[in-house]
């Protein structure tokens, strides 16, 4: 894993097993890697995993079994789904808003880009 340096590692670690799990690598209920095994597997410090770990808990996207290990919790999917869309309106679509009074483009012309994920038909 390559790490920028705008959001800190464990930020990136966290979006990294968010992501993991939206792609259905991790289900709900399935054990992740244990603390030391996701630290050798990314070459950090096992307290940065215990961060993300810790960021993830307290979002309940993961749960701590004593003694079994780092579950995915039972709603994850759609708690990560409801933070991603979140971050999509406060972060991207003032950026995507300024760039169309920019460039001039209306939201129907935008609209003929847009791309409905099933069967990729234009609207």
């Amino acid at each position: 894993m390559e790490f920028s340096e705008t959001k800190g590692i464990y930020q990136q670690i966290a979006d990294q097993i968010r992501e993991r799990i939206l792609q259905g690598e991790w289900q709900a209920g399935e054990r992740i890697p244990s603390i030391r095994e996701l630290a050798i597997d990314l070459g950090v410090n096992p307290n940065t995993v215990t961060r993300s770990y810790q960021a993830l808990m307290d979002r309940e996207i993961i749960e701590n079994q004593r003694g079994r290990g780092y579950f995915v919790s039972t709603n994850a999917t759609g708690t990560i789904l409801e933070e991603l869309r979140t971050e999509f309106v406060r972060d991207e679509l003032p950026r995507l808003f300024r760039a169309m009074r920019i460039l001039d483009i209306g939201i129907e012309e935008l609209a003929n880009y847009f791309v409905h994920d099933k069967g990729d038909k234009k609207r």
